[in-house]
């Protein structure tokens, strides 16, 4: 593929940094936009298949690019108020441009015949499965170029172009051995050169055009009035999803709903999964091979997922996300894996791409991801404590019942072995701290559970071993400041451990607590930023440095907020929310130095733990000034 120097850095072209990636999403495939207008990362049909665009990972892996000749820097980049809807304007010599693009959502499809792919209650909308661009020259005049150079599975196959039609805006896109099929649908004339599919016109002040990629057998939109009819039905679905939600009057409102259309964005809607991200192996560090694919579903965010989703008032996500859970959780009978496909796949082998050349000459490319087959005692606490949420909202009826009992004895069965951990460790299992604390988890919800059933005995049996647990975890990892560690036999700090507050396994006065919570906001910081851990004091398998991990960092404003501190945790979420991009997204690392992101992108877990602490800030904070009113 692309051509590499001696130190794996790419020639064939500057890589945008990855903060700068526009996000899509018509919630079952996503795309990233670069800045010059070019779509970088592209899988189909769904968020997960091989790409079809994937310049993000290899400068030859397929782009499609819209936007002035000549000119690649933006002047600004928007979303459309409440909406997935991105508008990119550029300044020319010659006038102004404004590319308009949006995965676009139409009615429902299925009227007439049943969906093979959904398997939640049909809504009254459903992905149109067409990538939508729509170019407008506001001022002056702007020689614009299009170039659609797609390339099948993850950059191995070609295109091949061929006219759809008599004229000369209907092309179809195909590839050897790829069942695939791309048409492009334009205003514009195309003619091809090679692989790629081109246009180029003068636009006029006031004038339009439309380019439609789309991949299945809904049609794309046919003339410019229709794109334009099909954009605005897309814009109003967002931002009606976007107004079922509940949202403070607050300056960082617009953060929180940014995070609620990311999470909504990262949701696979015919099973109702959230990924954690939309990409693969964007690296933690920059050239390192800390590089992972997070297509899929973890479940370890259950609980946070739904609290998320619940707080900002979007019920209907939340119980489609644990739907899926629970069919996840029916098919495993109790022995569950820290992660699945977005439709519930069991098996993620893991390979490396070796012809891509990786963001900017971050290697090895992986797709598929081997930590499926870890041994991971969180997961049976993260989904007793999203059932515990979710019967505050519903019945627990007599099957969800049955699985509180299998994942609660599962985890009383398994809580004093080692295991991988939360950070998935590929070196030796551990008496990871955390995974303990899930332990005790889910004991503690599958009590009260258990008391809301009546269940007397069951829910003292629990207790008592929820309270065994403890004792061990207080005995064996905590050191003699008083500070809560990575696991048992170390003294090393890790950001997990901020879980104990969060989720009550110790009361926010507690001495251990304020120390641990100290601890980590003094010695496991860069720049204020949280470290996962440091990686010189905690074997995990693998080589280099990482960034700061933004979850973790949130994570520090919400047990500031829990321990009463809330002067140190305004400030420190003032800072992490100076640290989103434009876009106000976030991947799942920021170098505390140069304030770059790190990792995949846009990171979910991220997201989740925004929408966590500044809830949390905004709600102490009007605690605390209605406590000073009456005064």
């Amino acid at each position: 593929m692309s051509v590499t120097s001696g130190n794996g850095v790419n020639r064939g072209g500057q890589f945008p940094p990855i903060g700068d990636y526009g996000f899509l999403s018509d919630c079952e495939t996503t795309a990233l936009v670069a800045p010059d207008g070019g779509v970088e990362w592209l899988c189909l049909p769904r968020m997960d298949s091989p790409s079809a665009f994937g310049a993000i990972l290899d400068r030859d892996a397929g782009t499609f690019r819209v936007g002035p000749t000549g000119v690649k820097v933006p002047s600004s980049r928007r979303y459309i108020p409440g909406t997935m809807v991105l508008e990119t304007s550029w300044w020319t010599p010659g006038g102004w441009l404004v590319v308009t693009d949006a995965l676009l959502i139409g009615p429902w499809h299925h009227g007439d015949h049943r969906s093979d792919t959904h398997r939640r209650p049909p809504t009254d909308y459903d992905a149109d499965h067409v990538l939508l661009r729509l170019i407008k020259c506001v001022s002056g005049q702007v020689q614009v170029r299009m170039d659609c150079s797609p390339v099948f599975d993850y950059g191995l196959i070609q295109a091949k172009w061929d006219y759809g039609s008599a004229d000369y805006h209907d092309a179809i896109a195909t590839g050897d051995g790829d069942a695939l099929q791309l048409r492009l649908t334009t205003d514009l004339n195309v003619g091809f050169e090679g692989p790629v599919a081109t246009a180029r016109t003068l636009l006029k002040e006031g004038e339009s055009r439309f380019v439609a990629l789309s991949w299945s057998e809904h049609p794309p939109p046919r003339t410019l009035v229709e794109a334009r009819q099909r954009l605005t039905w897309t814009c109003h679905h967002w931002q009606h999803w976007l107004d079922r939600g509940r949202f403070p009057d607050h300056p960082w409102r617009s953060l929180l709903q940014r995070s609620a259309l990311t999470l909504k964005g990262l949701t696979f809607a015919p099973s109702g999964a959230v990924a954690a991200a939309a990409t693969t192996s964007l690296p933690e560090t920059p050239g390192g091979v800390r590089n992972w694919d997070y297509r899929y579903t973890w479940m370890r965010d259950t609980a946070g997922t739904l609290a998320a989703l619940y707080t900002l008032g979007f019920d209907w996500e939340a119980n489609d996300f644990f739907q899926f859970v629970v069919d996840v959780v029916t098919a495993e009978s109790g022995s569950l894996q820290l992660m699945y496909g977005v439709d519930g796949e069991r098996v993620l082998d893991e390979r490396i791409l070796d012809h891509l050349s990786g963001y900017d000459g971050a290697r090895p490319v992986r797709v598929g991801n081997a930590a499926y087959t870890q041994r991971q005692h969180d997961v049976w606490g993260a989904v007793v404590g999203a059932i515990d949420l979710y019967t505050a909202h519903q019945r627990l009826d007599d099957r969800m019942w049955a699985m509180v009992r299998t994942l609660v004895e599962a985890a009383l069965d398994h809580w004093s072995e080692p295991d991988q951990g939360i950070w998935e460790v590929r070196s030796g299992p551990q008496h990871f701290t955390s995974s303990k604390v899930m332990c005790w988890y889910a004991a503690s919800a599958g009590a009260r559970l258990a008391e809301g059933r009546a269940e007397t005995k069951l829910a003292v049996e629990w207790r008592t071993m929820a309270e065994e647990i403890r004792t061990d975890v207080l005995t064996h990892a905590v050191d003699e400041r008083g500070v809560l560690t990575q696991h048992y036999g170390t003294k090393a700090l890790d950001a997990s451990v901020l879980l104990v507050p969060l989720l009550g396994f110790l009361p926010w006065d507690d001495e251990r607590v304020r120390n641990t919570v100290f601890a980590i906001a003094n010695e496991l910081t860069e720049g204020d930023l949280v470290l996962r851990y440091r990686v010189d004091a905690t074997e995990d398998g693998l080589t280099g440095e990482e960034g700061t991990f933004t979850m973790c960092s949130f994570w520090l404003v919400s047990a500031f907020v829990a321990i009463g501190e809330l002067d140190r945790a305004r400030a420190l979420c003032e800072k992490l929310l100076s640290y989103a991009t434009q876009l106000q997204l976030y991947a799942e690392e920021i170098d505390p130095h140069s304030g770059r992101h790190l990792g995949n992108f846009p990171q979910g877990f991220t997201h989740l733990a925004l929408v966590h602490a500044v809830t949390a800030v905004i709600k102490a904070e009007r605690d605390e000034a209605r406590a000073e009113r009456r005064r």
